[in-house]
């Protein structure tokens, strides 16, 4: 297939008989791992209150990714900005792209927190997320230096860090009329990506940001030797999606043995058998044909992988074979 930009957003999960600092270092060590393969940017997560997830900070996360690598592109996948003020996280970018010029990006979402004690506890409520396209606008004027409240953001002014849009719900129209490249996913809906995308590009206005549609495209994308061992891959995260419908909480990833010599209610496997589907997994081959076809329906610029798993190992060597079979 075709060279494509290849990029990778770890969030950073918890492993069952690992620690929440263990999962943190291993996102900086893929990092590493990911540059001397030559993948064109890692991102990291913000995620509060999850058992499964160790991200919580990613700016901070995001600077000792970058202070780990030399040249793969870092940022956020994304902030949450209803969660934070505007210039808060103007200024978190601004000092991140002071110390490491020319690498972060700044993603951005709009999610606020996972349950109600997490709302709670940031401060915040469902409603907030109606605010986004406000917020985006005021975080984005910290930059521009456009602020109409006479403070001035350092060293924020002037620096230019891309911005991202999380297309999630009305992301697409936001992202479009911001003038903004956006990041849709996910691959097990494809249908809805690309309405999103058709949206996106229909309604794009040209910015001093980005003059022309910038699409990323995103899901999990597992590769291995045999199609067998690359579903094997896709089994941690799905038993735990399934745990999170089913208890309403996310667990740290299970080893893919332990789920499949398991027992699950009918409901429990339902919502497990729905997570093994839809993604892109196989071999080499396989992967390649079906992510060629993804990008020719899409006209997607770069693909984010959101992989997921329990063996940190067969995550690395699924990467190493992806980026072999995208590098042309």
């Amino acid at each position: 297939m075709d060279p494509v930009r290849l990029s990778v957003l770890d969030r950073s999960r918890t492993r069952e008989g690992h620690t929440h600092p263990e999962a943190l270092r291993d996102t900086v060590r893929l990092a590493q791992e990911l540059e001397r393969l030559g993948y064109h940017r890692l991102w990291v997560s913000e995620h509060h209150g999850v058992p499964g997830v160790a991200g919580s900070a990613p700016t901070v996360l995001a600077a000792a990714v970058a202070g780990a690598t030399r040249t793969i592109r870092v940022g956020t996948g994304g902030v949450m900005l209803p969660n934070h003020r505007p210039l808060v996280v103007a200024e978190q970018f601004g000092v991140l792209e002071s110390l490491f010029p020319g690498r972060i990006d700044m993603g951005l979402g709009r999610s606020v927190g996972f349950t109600d004690g997490v709302r709670r506890a940031l401060g915040r409520g469902k409603g907030d997320a109606e605010d986004f396209e406000a917020q985006l606008g005021e975080l984005l004027g910290w930059f521009r230096g456009t602020s109409p409240t006479g403070v001035h953001a350092r060293p924020v002014e002037g620096l230019t860090v891309p911005p991202f849009v999380l297309a999630m719900g009305e992301g697409a129209g936001i992202a479009a009329r911001a003038g903004l490249p956006m990041v849709i996913g996910d691959l097990r809906n494809r249908d809805g990506m690309r309405r999103g995308i058709d949206h996106y590009r229909e309604h794009f206005r040209p910015s001093a940001w980005a003059a022309e549609p910038y699409v990323v495209i995103s899901g999990t994308i597992a590769v291995a030797g045999t199609p067998e061992e690359a579903r094997r891959l896709l089994i941690p995260e799905a038993w735990s999606m399934a745990h999170s419908r089913t208890h309403g909480t996310f667990p740290p990833l299970p080893p893919a043995e332990r789920v499949e010599t398991g027992t699950m209610t009918a409901k429990e496997r339902g919502f497990y058998e729905s997570g093994l589907t839809g993604h892109i997994a196989g071999t080499e081959e396989q992967v390649a044909h079906e992510l060629e076809t993804v990008l020719k329906e899409t006209g997607a610029q770069e693909v984010l992988v959101t992989t997921s798993t329990y063996d940190r190992e067969a995550l690395l060597d699924s990467y190493r074979r992806l980026a072999a079979i995208t590098s042309g």
